[in-house]
């Protein structure tokens, strides 16, 4: 009993010494700096944007998206980069009012499309710029489900030869193949060997700060299993199988949908324009309505065509990189 009251004393006592953390020879350290125009835009919106709480969501998405920048600085680059957009769109709008009167149109229809352009335009863009992290968190959390059956596997692996589990996330951190995986299991060894926080609390605060559904729950369920007293291994081998087969569903989802655009593709950007230009065609000689019909025939093969030609490229571009 006394032996014991003097190991609690001894841990209590080595708990309250500072911990030492050490890096690399000649490493220094560092922050993330704004570049000159964010700390132009700090200090230009610094009192506007600190008058009022920054919206949680905004800061937990930038978290989420790994962009090392906070709430307020980022909201006062999103009010400098839509004033400047304003800039631009006013000297655009003046210009296309200046053109367009030249073409004959209306002078007050052309001031009025000069001014509809910045007025329309500026209100997007700051949706759009306030938006982006919002967007990037989301790409990240596709970029990490994509990657996290491979990386499953990677850890059954390693947990098959009982290794710890922060030697796992350690190793599975250093393996860039594993893309944001890898960041996200980076992220967890900076808490533990940097912050000097322990495992679990490690994966918790991953947890919480993981734009990927799964990759939340592998981890909550890492911490469930641990601090119930069960075993790891199974666990790990259990989600990896989980998820080779989830992945292997995607995979044949994916491909089914492309094969179905590609039929589509044949459909409505090959044959249905081929038939069209034929018709309009056969119209255009047959009717007295000639001129009118080349000019939809020139719209068809120089507008129609080529983008819908381009918007099926982009889109079968898209989720091939996806799969």
């Amino acid at each position: 009993m006394a032996t014991a009251t003097a190991s609690r004393r001894k841990l209590a006592v080595r708990a309250d010494v500072p911990r030492v953390i050490r890096v690399k020879r000649g490493a220094q350290p560092t922050h993330s700096p704004l570049s000159a125009f964010q700390r132009w835009a700090w200090r230009t919106f610094r009192e506007r944007v600190t008058k009022t709480p920054i919206d949680p969501t905004l800061e937990e998405a930038l978290v989420k998206a790994h962009m090392r920048i906070r709430g307020d600085e980022y909201l006062a680059t999103v009010y400098a980069k839509t004033v400047v957009a304003v800039g631009v769109l006013a000297v655009l709008g003046v210009v296309a009012a200046v053109f367009l009167s030249f073409l004959g149109l209306p002078l007050v229809a052309a001031i009025a499309i000069g001014v509809v352009l910045p007025a329309f335009g500026t209100p997007g863009l700051f949706l759009v710029l306030k938006g982006a992290p919002a967007s990037a968190a989301k790409s990240r959390a596709r970029k990490i489900d994509s990657h996290i059956s491979p990386a499953m596997s990677f850890v059954s692996a390693m947990s098959s030869a009982d290794v710890n589990v922060d030697q796992i996330f350690r190793e599975l951190a250093r393996q860039k193949i594993y893309g944001e995986v890898a960041e996200e299991a980076a992220w967890i060894t900076r808490d533990t060997e940097l912050l000097g926080v322990d495992i679990l609390t490690a994966l918790r605060d991953a947890a919480s700060r993981s734009p990927s559904k799964r990759w939340q729950d592998f981890l909550q369920g890492v911490v469930t299993t641990a601090t119930s007293g069960g075993q790891l291994k199974p666990y790990f081998l259990l989600k990896a199988e989980q998820f080779e087969q989830e992945h292997k569903l995607e995979m044949l989802q994916r491909v089914e949908t492309m094969g179905l655009l590609a039929e589509t593709f044949v459909t409505v950007v090959v044959a249905f324009p081929l038939f069209l230009v034929i018709i309009i065609a056969i119209f255009a000689v047959i009717g007295g309505s000639g001129a009118f019909m080349l000019e939809i025939l020139y719209a068809i093969v120089g507008l129609m065509i080529p983008l819908s030609q381009f918007g099926f490229t982009f889109f079968m571009a898209t989720l091939a990189r996806e799969t």
